[in-house]
């Protein structure tokens, strides 16, 4: 249960996104007769920058006037060979699938794409033809063809394109484009048929719009020197051609840039330069041709006030100048053998003028087609496949609706007749090959209106064509009159008269009204007659057939030059030309592709239920999605629904080894589809409710996640299976080349080793010998082992001299050298390092040197002790000794212990030496003063005592005798005195045993000898016994 609930919880989050961003295909919208769900499903998926949506195969794309980055290369890359509706929908889905269609069952293909003008039908047109551009094929030949096909898009809109109060950039012609594939699905040509150019432009346009931009691009865009030769100046408030509707600036135009891309796309489609001359002298003639003015004379017939332009004209067609004058102000009447000059009035003659203006145009933008044709024709007679693309204006309902939106209109009607006729066509023959029982489809069957418009001899085209043709007085409300008389009871037509009186109120007396499937149209009958005769006097024809212009010449030399018959209006030559149409779209299968406005601004991110709501009716998109749910929402071949929903049933899941039906039956009847939910076709499978389908498809979303969970976990496992062989086996190679180079290293290296070990032995042998061949290299390899070695044991002092390492015989001479040579440099480091107190010290231990190195025992331990410049601070003598010895200088000062020459009895006491005397103090008394002049010597035993005697002359009556005393400092304390008394040759290192001179001439002895402690006492002998402790010797 817990499982069910998760799974329940994952389809309602599936079901939310889908409510959110809206459904891909309309058929599968469970309300599917409700036009409010429609534009709601319509408009969610606007919101979310998702403009395209299907309805079946068909596309239905919304303008979102902005800039959306899902054309690029990648993305088109995505869209490559893949199925209709595994990706979200897309024009280079519906491209590709059409091509690959065509490709697999060698059959043509058409799409149709359709929508009022500013619904984006140009900019699909452009994107298919890019589509195919990148994805088919290419060479050098096929990339020249497809460069031609994409750069007649710009000529074609500069030719044919205007703006108009809707669009910008509005087609005002219909084109039919087949693009010619070969076997192989290369772009090997194209052909191009154009439909119902809008001539009435070239001499009228409406307040807020525009002729065709060629005009404009040429006066902004063109070179000076280009304009100076066509006499135009660059500015488009000179031309009566391009001011009627008082905006020939447009900010979202930019002329000159379009200019350069017309110029640069005629030269690649393969116009020669007298070719581009001949065209731009024809459109630059039109423009003067409208500056052309007519003012009465006496009689009140038509004469020129301005001879200038005319002249212009005549210079870039090439006619004369008279004739041409002569052809716009009269007409050739002919009376059996004789002809006749009748001369026009100024209206007249302004009508002549315009009717050549848009004749010359008219036929330049054929020419211009047919020249477009021959640079993309095949010449390969080889059978061929064709993609068409059919660019067609959509319905239009304007405020005053004139006879072109009549021919637009019946063109739609027709379109939609053959749309409605190929959908149910195409359901029908689905259903009869599935063997599933087809329900007839209620709709809305618009032949009623195509009858009203064509129908022999009742319909409105064959009544206006009569009254073209009668002679007397026809005009546009005659042809009114005559529509009520054959058409009073028809129900989808209305005027005035023949309204009633609720009707009436909205109807002009010069009004009729159509009710056509996507609504009604009131039309103004104001210029029918003259819009579909668009007559051009013959004499004005012939003037054009002795044009010198190869293009105007080409253009006026038809077959109709010497016949009398009069030539078949406008009107018949558009229904002709539709019918053909219908021909070859019936010839082809369809695709379509239905352009909606999102609003009436152009602003993005606006969508105005309304105008979009009147867009869906007039296009028949319900229709279409109730001929394509009628029955079933959705239909699926076995084998693709079992691939995709397999992992939901375990009797199908991971493989089907049976028939795919068979698979897909039980996989239906383990998720519980009930009988009247689906059925079983040859080769499909048919579901009739979208919610069954998003049923499977949400329980399918839940299992994919297990589904790739288990998928990673095995194909880790193979990978790291995988990973881990090939890692092995490199492992295994790595190490056998790896041992290989090794043995072959251990081998030279034994090698090099044998050889080096026989050289060492023989020159070890010989090495007592002269240097020859087979020792020179022990010898070197002795002198740079003692070297090396020598290096890293170097003696670190000056006064180590044992460590120098023992030469080799062979380097004696260069040991003692090398030696010297080191011994200097230490003594000379140790120089340069040491201070002035450092050398003073060293000074001081020389003198201590010379007196007891190797005399006494302790010397060895006193070396290392450094001698201080007093022991005894001045802050420790007692002040009154101070004063009296200090005028004598005080050199050294420690304390000592004296004793007393009777009973040795030790006393402490102070030595001072100053510069003159040495002085024993005792607290603050004197208690004896040697003069260095009177002092006979100083005796020290060889022992490591301390005992000093200063022997002081008998003779003095001062003197006590004399002087014995301990110091802990001896070296230092004797080194002084010897430095500032002088005495250093006095002081005395004895061995044994010192007498010294008691008072009164008597003498004692000292006795000196070593022991286990050190003890200074006197003897029963009455000597002073002093035992030192022995040193070890260093």
């Amino acid at each position: 249960m817990q499982g069910c609930a998760r799974g329940q919880l994952d389809m309602e989050g599936a079901l939310t996104a889908r409510d959110r961003v809206g459904i891909q295909d309309f058929v599968l919208l469970d309300a599917h007769t409700s036009e409010t769900a429609f534009l709601d499903n319509l408009k969610k998926r606007f919101s979310e920058n998702l403009i395209y949506t299907y309805i079946g195969t068909l596309l239905v794309s919304v303008n979102p006037y902005k800039e959306l980055d899902i054309y690029s290369k990648k993305q088109m890359d995505i869209y490559m060979g893949v199925n209709f509706f595994e990706l979200p929908p897309h024009i280079f889905a519906l491209a590709d699938n059409a091509y690959h269609t065509m490709l697999a069952e060698a059959n043509n293909h058409f799409i149709l794409i359709s929508g009022e003008s500013g619904a984006g039908k140009t900019e699909a047109s452009k994107k298919i033809l890019q589509y195919y551009a990148v994805s088919c094929p290419s060479t050098t030949l096929l990339d020249n063809v497809r460069d031609r096909m994409l750069l007649s898009n710009p000529v074609l809109e500069a030719f044919g394109n205007s703006k108009t109060l809707k669009n910008d950039n509005s087609s005002r012609f219909g084109k039919y484009m087949d693009i010619q594939f070969d076997i192989q699905g290369d772009a090997v040509g194209g052909h191009i048929l154009g439909y119902l150019l809008e001539k009435s432009r070239v001499v009228h346009q409406n307040h807020g719009e525009r002729n065709f931009h060629i005009f404009y691009q040429l006066v902004k865009g063109g070179e000076e020197d280009l304009l100076h030769q066509l006499g135009l100046e660059s500015n488009c408030q000179h031309y009566s051609y391009l001011v009627q509707g008082e905006c020939a600036n447009v900010a979202s135009i930019n002329d000159k840039n379009d200019w350069k891309t017309v110029r640069n796309a005629l030269s690649v489609i393969d116009f020669d330069e007298r070719d581009i001359q001949d065209l731009l002298g024809v459109i630059a003639s039109v423009l003067h041709l409208g500056n052309v003015q007519f003012e009465p004379d006496s009689k009140g017939y038509a004469t020129l006030n301005n001879s200038a332009e005319l002249l212009w004209v005549s210079t870039l067609l090439g006619v004369n100048v008279q004739v041409l004058q002569e052809g716009l102000t009269s007409r050739k009447i002919e009376a059996k053998t004789d002809e006749v000059l009748s001369p026009f009035t100024v209206d007249h003659a302004i009508y002549a003028r315009d009717a050549l203006a848009k004749a010359i145009y008219g036929r330049t933008f054929t020419w211009l087609v047919n020249k477009i044709n021959d640079s993309m024709e095949n010449k390969d007679s080889s059978r061929k496949t064709v993609i068409g693309l059919l660019d067609i204006y959509g319905f239009e309902v304007f405020y005053v609706n004139s006879f072109e939106q009549f021919c637009i209109n019946y063109c739609n009607e027709k379109l939609q007749q053959l749309f409605i006729q190929l959908t149910l066509k195409s359901e029908q023959e689905e259903y009869e090959a599935e063997n599933i029982g087809w329900e007839p489809v209620q709709f809305f069957n618009n032949k009623i209106i195509c009858d009203l418009v064509e129908e022999k001899h009742r319909g409105i085209i064959s009544v206006l064509d009569e009254e073209c043709l009668r002679p007397g007085e026809a005009t546009d409300l005659t042809f009114l009159e005559r529509l009520e008389e054959k058409l009073d009871s028809h129900p989808h037509f209305v005027t005035h008269k023949l309204a009633d009186k609720k009707t009436r109120k909205t109807l002009e007396r010069g009004n009729f009204r159509l009710l056509h499937y996507a609504g009604e149209v009131t039309y103004c009958v104001v210029g029918f007659l003259s819009k579909n005769n668009d007559l051009l006097y013959r004499n004005i024809k012939d003037v054009m057939r002795q044009s010198k212009n190869t293009i105007v010449r080409e253009c006026f030399a038809s077959k109709e030059s010497d016949g009398r018959r009069r030539p078949e209006t406008v009107a018949s030559q558009f229904k002709s030309s539709l019918l053909g149409l219908t021909d070859i779209l019936m010839s082809k299968e369809p695709w379509y592709v239905r352009c909606l406005k999102s609003n009436e601004s152009q602003q993005p991110g606006q969508f105005d239920d309304v105008l979009v709501r009147h867009q869906v009716k007039y296009l028949g998109l319900m229709e279409h999605l109730r001929v394509r749910r009628a029955g079933f929402a959705y239909r699926c071949r076995y084998d693709v629904f079992l691939q995709r929903y397999k992992p939901l049933c375990p009797a199908t899941w991971p493989y089907w080894r049976g028939v795919a039906a068979e698979g897909v039956e039980v996989l239906v009847q383990h998720l519980g589809y009930l009988p009247d939910e689906y059925k079983m076709g040859r080769t499909k499978i048919f579901i009739r409710h979208p919610r069954t389908l998003f049923a499977t498809e949400d329980a399918f979303e839940v299992c994919k996640h297990d589904l790739a969970s288990r998928i990673q976990a095995q194909y880790k496992a193979y990978w790291q299976k995988g990973q881990f062989r090939r890692q092995k086996e490199a492992a295994t190679k790595i190490e056998t080349c790896w041992r290989g180079v090794q043995a072959r290293k251990a081998k030279g290296r034994r090698q090099w080793a044998v050889k080096v070990i026989k050289k060492f032995i023989k020159g070890y042998m010989a090495r007592g010998e002269a240097k020859t061949t087979d020792n020179s290299e022990y010898l070197a390899f002795v002198r740079q082992n003692y070297l090396n070695r020598l290096k890293d044991n170097l003696p670190k002092m000056v006064l180590d001299k044992t460590s120098w390492l023992t030469p080799p015989p062979v380097l004696m001479e260069t040991s003692e050298i090398l030696r010297q040579l080191h011994m200097r440099l230490m003594v000379r480091k140790y120089i340069r390092g040491i201070t002035a107190q450092q050398k003073a010290q060293l000074q001081l231990k020389g003198i201590t040197s010379v007196i007891f190195k190797g005399k006494k025992d302790s010397y060895p331990q006193s070396v290392s002790q450094p001698y201080v410049d007093t022991r005894i601070s001045e802050q420790d003598i007692n002040m009154k000794v101070l004063q009296m010895i200090r005028h004598e200088g005080i050199k050294y000062s420690i304390p000592i212990v004296k004793y007393d020459r009777n009973g040795f009895k030790a006393r402490p006491r102070q030595l001072i030496l100053t510069q003159t005397a040495a002085y024993v103090v005792d607290d603050a008394k004197i208690k004896q003063r040697v003069l260095y002049t009177t002092l006979k010597g100083v005796s020290v035993s060889t022992l490591s005592d301390g005992i000093i005697i200063f022997h002081i002359p008998s003779e003095d009556d001062k003197q006590k005798g004399d002087l014995i005393m301990q110091c802990d400092h001896l070296f230092e304390a004797l080194t002084k005195l010897s430095v500032v008394a002088n005495k250093q040759s006095a002081i005395n290192v004895v061995q044994g045993s010192v007498k010294f001179q008691m008072k009164a001439g008597k003498e004692g002895i000292v006795e000196f000898s070593s022991g286990q402690e050190s003890m200074v006492y006197k003897d029963k002998n009455g000597h002073l016994m002093v035992v030192s402790t022995r040193t070890r010797a260093r």
